[in-house]
């Protein structure tokens, strides 16, 4: 329970259902102890733990706080750092749910006598025992609030233990049971912030904080597809595949970052036209069937959060290798290293990978 609108809700909903709830706050990340001020939209600050306490008070169940603040720090702020200071776009959502909700959380959940670990994400489970061979990951009802491509990392020995209350309603709907339920504040409260640990969205500035403001503004040059230098960046955590603003460069037609080289130091820039490609390399692969993929599966591919699956091929290295390649059928945009690349087949989940720095070969 982050105290925000959907782990809150879904809680209660469980709750009014007759399941025996026990609601627990994850204290990721504190505020007092950084520069970093809280905002109404941040997870685990003091105002979200009380409003998480709340909910558990007016539902009778009962609440309690679990600081994983050091393994949030270890396991995904630390690698967060890291991966931008070296050329790439971490998710660190998809970390988070893997070693933190679903990995730590899920651990002490079983071992205290819990049979289910459930959370306020918008996902289905279809049980085996409904018509399914195995217990299967599937996107919400709802496709605009999917939150399935942040779940790829997740162990799939946890997949019978887990319960996605709200993974048939629209937000809409989950605010409506809220007010339903007379929890009117955690009902109106707003979307809480992507990244709980960087509220204001200045991510340079976060790593700066982190790491140091030399470490992150590091001049160097900026390439065209020649190798001529035509400017000069501000630091290669400053920039990420795709961005055409703040780039600082005049030309004939609009300029897009198309690379970032960590080796160079080199921001690497072009036409819109060079962000296009269709293979992709990545690594850390995880994948959620007791089948494993076959070479060439075929798969629909996501490479970020809002972007339309598309078809591609799968094939890994080697058998059980974390390390493969996927071959869409057509050239996808602004491929970037670091963000996570989800597989699915229709609306199941079948896993997924993080696109590794020799992320894409051009058409």
């Amino acid at each position: 329970m982050s105290g925000g609108v959907d782990s809150s809700i879904g809680a209660a909903l469980l709750a009014e259902a007759g399941w025996d709830v026990i609601g627990v706050t994850l204290k990721l990340w504190c505020y007092g102890d950084t520069e970093d001020a809280a905002t109404p939209r941040s997870c685990c600050s003091l105002d979200a733990i009380a409003d998480a306490r709340s909910v558990a008070l007016a539902m009778d169940f009962p609440h309690h706080v679990l600081d994983e603040s050091a393994l949030f720090k270890e396991r995904v702020v630390a690698p967060f750092v890291r991966d931008y200071l070296a050329g790439e776009t971490p998710y660190p959502c998809a970390q988070c749910n893997t070693h933190l909700k679903f990995g730590s959380l899920f651990a002490q959940a079983r071992k205290s006598g819990a049979d289910y670990l459930a959370t306020g994400h918008y996902a289905r489970i279809e049980r085996a025992n409904e018509g399914a061979d195995e217990p299967a990951l599937l996107r919400a009802s709802h496709g605009d609030k999917d939150q399935t491509y942040a779940l790829w990392g997740i162990a799939r020995a946890t997949l019978p233990r887990l319960l996605f209350p709200l993974g048939d309603l629209t937000k809409d709907e989950v605010r409506a049971h809220g007010e339903r339920l007379g929890l009117t504040r955690v009902a109106h409260k707003l979307e809480s912030q992507d990244l709980c640990f960087v509220p204001d969205g200045d991510y340079a500035g976060f790593v700066a904080r982190e790491a140091g403001e030399a470490a992150v503004s590091r001049p160097g040059p900026m390439l065209a597809s020649d190798g001529r230098a035509v400017g000069t960046h501000q630091g290669l955590a400053r920039y990420t595949v795709g961005q055409r603003r703040g780039i600082g460069l005049a030309a004939a037609e609009p300029l897009y970052v198309t690379a970032l080289d960590p080796v160079a130091n080199a921001v690497r820039v072009g036409p819109e036209s060079e962000l296009f490609a269709r293979e992709v390399c990545f690594t850390d692969f995880n994948w959620l069937s007791a089948v494993p993929p076959a070479p060439a599966e075929r798969v629909a591919a996501q490479i970020r959060y809002r972007h339309a699956p598309a078809p591609a091929a799968l094939t890994l290295e080697a058998a059980g290798s974390p390390r493969g390649r996927l071959m869409f059928d057509a050239p996808q945009r602004a491929i970037t290293p670091g963000q996570s690349l989800v597989f699915y087949r229709g609306d199941r989940l079948l896993g997924g990978a993080r696109i590794a720095r020799d992320a894409a070969a051009r058409p």
